[in-house]
């Protein structure tokens, strides 16, 4: 399992973050990124949260 962020899709609304702060977090180019690589349940509402799918595992 590998967590990417499609940041050509990302639109920065950091509801993935918001949802599960210990795997997302929003940097200073305005765009989600993976921290850390964690198996959690977070992950995947993150996944299914994300309004433009840039999400994937």
């Amino acid at each position: 399992m590998a967590i990417k962020i499609d940041q050509e899709k990302c639109i920065g609304c950091g509801l993935c973050a918001s949802i599960c702060e210990e795997v997302f977090e929003m940097r200073d180019d305005g765009k989600a990124h993976v921290k850390k690589q964690k198996n959690l349940p977070c992950v995947k509402e993150a996944i299914s949260s994300c309004p433009v799918e840039a999400i994937s595992e």
